[in-house]
């Protein structure tokens, strides 16, 4: 009994410590808070962006263990993301732009593109690489090239640099929840010796912020 009753003590102390860790998080600190939130259309459930680039090796980095955070949240969240860029010319979010547009980017066709980058050296800089790339990746060229011209791609692009803009984000990857809240492995893994201990400290700002935005929009009820 009286181990039993140390057992229970002692999970009782771990939870509590968890709590004090993640009530810890500080605005200013392991996170930004937006003066003017950008009003995100989600409804009930929390928005998350991953702003990011293909060239970035720190996108590069994260994109594996924020697949699995994103799976472990179920339909608590919506997630997306936008490809950081300069104008409405730069290839690479040119592509990413237009492959979303065409709802292709499913099959692993995104992390082919990282691996491709960051692995095999193909530095898919430009529109016509990013094209053969695709192409050989099984995405239909006329299709590609339609979408790639388009109007709507063009505007979404626009749209992504105005959301970048509005979200105060210099940098990337940086995570963006619900258009209240930013972060990013540098910002909640300050102090951190390692790139795992980072993105676990990432993680861990953003389970705290995804459980506050529920909150608050459950209070709004």
């Amino acid at each position: 009994m009286r181990l039993l009753r140390l057992l229970l003590a002692s999970v009782a102390f771990v939870a509590s410590a968890s709590g004090a860790v993640a009530a810890d998080f500080k605005s200013g600190v392991d996170y930004m808070t937006l003066d003017t939130p950008v009003r995100a259309d989600t409804g009930k459930k929390v928005e998350v962006v991953e702003v990011f680039m293909y060239h970035c090796p720190h996108c590069n980095a994260l994109d594996p263990a924020l697949n699995d955070w994103v799976k472990k949240q179920g339909d608590k969240i919506v997630f997306r993301r936008l490809h950081m860029a300069p104008n409405v010319t730069e290839p690479q979010a040119h592509a990413f732009a237009t492959l979303e547009a065409m709802n292709a980017l499913g099959n692993g066709l995104h992390e082919k593109i990282f691996h491709a980058i960051h692995v095999e050296h193909n530095r898919l800089n430009t529109d016509q690489g990013l094209l053969d790339f695709v192409t050989k990746n099984g995405v239909d060229k006329t299709k590609y090239l339609e979408f790639f011209n388009s109007f709507a791609v063009q505007t979404k692009m626009k749209r992504s640099m105005q959301l970048v803009s509005e979200y105060k984000l210099d940098s990337s990857p940086s995570i963006v929840i619900d258009g209240h809240y930013t972060t990013s492995p540098a910002l909640a893994g300050h102090g951190q010796s390692s790139v795992p201990a980072a993105h676990a400290a990432l993680f861990q700002v953003m389970d705290m912020l995804v459980a506050k935005t529920s909150a608050e929009k459950a209070a709004k009820k």
